[in-house]
């Protein structure tokens, strides 16, 4: 059985929660991610890590912890120091395999009468919940700001899954906004795989303790370069941590992966994370003025380490782009956009200046 054919339960009823894209009537491939546009001699706009990570540091206490593969892991150490990065309790931090555990063990241990997810987003939370036998419904956010009105999310919801900054559009929802959507009896998951992106975390609920039903899941993955390390985790209160726990496999998070988690969690690691986030603030300014430039509709607002563009025949445009040498990541894979949107990753800007010369040339 192939991995799309084992998310075929729970098909999501969609438009049910606030209305249907008319360009998004049939279904996509909510497993396809931007890893597969890449390819060997391709200039790499399409994944959305950032380059040239992770960095020394990083790896040597990466490579350091090598010398324990003989114990079992303990994750003690980085689940304190996860509560500590956030002003959390221990026992409200669960460390997992990057933020798509995450979603799994949500998805296996909730049993939602009514979950929505809020769309364009991330695919992997409803890939997760549409394999665990669940119907979702979908709430389409709008171009041209993608943003959230808490009041199109229906009242009977009591699972809700929303990104911030969000993936594709790059958009950072108001935690306050964020916020309303919480109430008894309903889980609200917040996704900030991109949070770091922003300088000072302003609208990060990763701190909030209080918020009923609130959970918040981090991702080590983008700002240091570590997809293939695997490392993330979740926050949320204790009783539910415990359930998810509780479903998770025996350890699932490897040696390495929490010395990653620690050392990324360290005062020094979270102030080099801000630093980069506010030199990425100009790379992605200029390349935002540059695909502008070039005749592209950029998405306003951008807060993340990529651009949601829209192009006259995108598609075609993402075909001529590999032919030239870039990848790019399609945008029909992602519900409530169709095939004139593409997602393109922030680089260094001679990087970018690169990009968007060859962009001007196939426009």
């Amino acid at each position: 059985m192939t991995r799309r054919e084992a998310a075929a339960p729970g098909a999501p009823r969609i438009g049910h929660a606030g209305g249907a894209d008319p360009g998004q009537a049939h279904e996509v491939d909510l497993h396809h991610h931007g890893d597969a546009e890449t390819g060997p001699g391709l200039l790499d706009f399409a994944v959305n890590v950032r380059t040239g990570t992770p960095p020394a540091w990083l790896a040597e206490r990466i490579a350091a912890s090598l010398s324990g593969l003989a114990a079992y892991p303990d994750p003690r150490p980085a689940r304190a120091a996860v509560a500590a990065r956030h002003g959390r309790d221990p026992a409200g931090v669960l460390l997992t395999a990057g933020a798509a555990e995450a979603f799994v063990l949500l998805a296996r241990v909730l049993a939602p009468r009514r979950a929505v997810v809020v769309h364009p987003q991330f695919t992997e939370p409803e890939a997760a919940l549409r394999a665990a036998g669940h119907a979702v419904d979908r709430v389409l956010l709008t171009a041209p700001g993608f943003l959230l009105d808490p009041a199109r999310i229906p009242d009977d919801a009591d699972l809700v899954m929303v990104g911030n900054p969000t993936n594709p559009t790059s958009v950072l929802h108001p935690s306050d906004a964020l916020a309303r959507l919480a109430r008894p009896g309903r889980t609200l998951v917040v996704d900030e795989a991109f949070a770091d992106c922003v300088p000072g975390e302003p609208e990060s609920l990763a701190g909030r303790a209080g918020i009923p039903g609130l959970v918040v899941l981090r991702s080590l993955t983008k700002t240091w370069g570590l997809a293939g390390l695997r490392a993330g985790y979740l926050l949320a209160e204790p009783g539910l941590v415990a359930r998810l726990a509780a479903a998770q496999p025996l350890w699932s998070v490897s040696t390495p992966a929490l010395a990653a988690t620690e050392a990324c969690c360290a005062p020094e690691a979270v102030a080099e994370a801000d630093a980069w986030a506010r030199e990425m603030a100009g790379d992605r300014a200029a390349l935002a003025g540059a695909l502008g430039a070039a005749g592209l509709h950029v998405t306003p607002g951008a807060a993340a380490s990529f651009l949601l563009v829209k192009a006259v025949d995108g598609a075609g445009l993402r075909v001529r782009l590999r032919a030239a040498g870039i990848a790019v990541r399609r945008g029909d894979t992602f519900p409530g956009l169709g095939p004139d949107w593409l997602r393109i990753a922030v680089r260094d800007r001679w990087t970018s200046l690169r990009m968007a010369r060859t962009l001007a040339e196939l426009l």
